[in-house]
């Protein structure tokens, strides 16, 4: 299968050292989506308007680069792998997400999507592949939930009655990346291979549908300026690089361990989020948010002086 190296800079440092860079990239472009994406659902974007804005630029973008890398079997990943990436990581998983903010604030999105993502994908990780699941990674693991437990609660009854519905969305997002993750792992498929399969196959389908059913008068009453903005971050960041750093990740860490960065998003979006979307995090948010940021240092080992194996 063709890969790409990674650059002779990062090359110099240790797999969990370029695992950490890389997963580290991708919790910054998450949470750039994130809270653009609650942005955008504010100014009276649909769901469907982001699932075009990201597969039309990243189909694109991904496309130019299969055309050097085997577009025929999809750079080796095969039509019908692909169809089953682009199942749990490409339409259906960019709705949910950002159907979420529909019904419930940014801070639901930010911590209950990745936090999913991060408990589910250890667990599955350490039952299907016998990735170790140590006491560093159980304690850290329960401060993360604790960490969402508290942000959850925390905006009590200054969300509306139908927040519980977003929540589940997220959910729903969150064990759909967690089928992505599991399965690039099973089956051993590079970040950009898994990039391009994903983005290619979802435009192949989105930009039909959207073009027949859709409407483009909603993205087309966006200022300019905005509209570049929400084409870079859902396209070029959150559909192609997160995907690709996220991807490389895996390669470097495993399943397990890279599922642990999806628990840096909630501080990081609600850091983000703020001049973004104005949403003020509550002080019992922040502490969550916090929370979820020492449990991932706890589970990657930080305090051990090591990383876990």
């Amino acid at each position: 299968m063709t890969t790409i190296s990674d650059t002779p800079r990062l090359s110099t440092l240790s797999p969990t050292a370029r695992g950490t860079v890389f997963g580290l990239a991708a919790v910054v472009m998450w949470a750039l989506y994130l809270s653009f994406a609650r942005a955008g659902v504010n100014t009276g974007l649909l769901p469907q308007d982001f699932v075009v804005l990201r597969y039309a630029t990243a189909g694109a973008i991904m496309g130019v680069w299969l055309l050097w890398h085997d577009a025929r079997t999809l750079a080796g990943v095969g039509w019908g792998r692909g169809a089953a990436l682009a199942l749990f990581a490409g339409p259906l998983f960019i709705a949910l997400g950002v159907g979420g903010y529909v019904f419930a604030p940014l801070s639901h999105g930010a911590v209950i999507q990745p936090s999913v993502i991060t408990l589910a994908s250890l667990l599955l990780a350490w039952m299907l592949f016998r990735e170790t699941l140590n006491i560093s990674r159980l304690f850290g693991a329960a401060v993360i939930v604790a960490g969402l437990v508290l942000i959850a609660s925390a905006s009590g009854g200054s969300v509306g009655p139908q927040a519980w519905i977003g929540d589940l969305l997220f959910i729903s997002a969150g064990l759909l990346w967690v089928g992505f993750t599991l399965l690039i792992r099973h089956w051993g498929i590079g970040a950009f291979a898994a990039t391009a399969a994903v983005s290619v196959i979802s435009a192949l389908v989105v930009l039909p549908a959207y073009t027949v059913f859709g409407s483009f008068e909603r993205l087309l009453a966006l200022d300019i300026e905005k509209l570049l903005v929400q084409i870079v971050v859902q396209g070029v960041f959150s559909g192609v690089l997160a995907v690709i750093a996220y991807g490389k990740a895996v390669e470097h860490l495993g399943a397990g361990r890279a599922a642990l960065f999806p628990a840096l998003v909630p501080a990081a979006t609600l850091l983000i989020g703020l001049p973004v979307t104005g949403e003020l995090p509550s002080l019992f948010e922040w502490i969550g948010a916090l929370m979820a940021t020492v449990g991932l240092a706890i589970a990657m080992g930080t305090f051990n002086g090591r990383a876990p194996t």
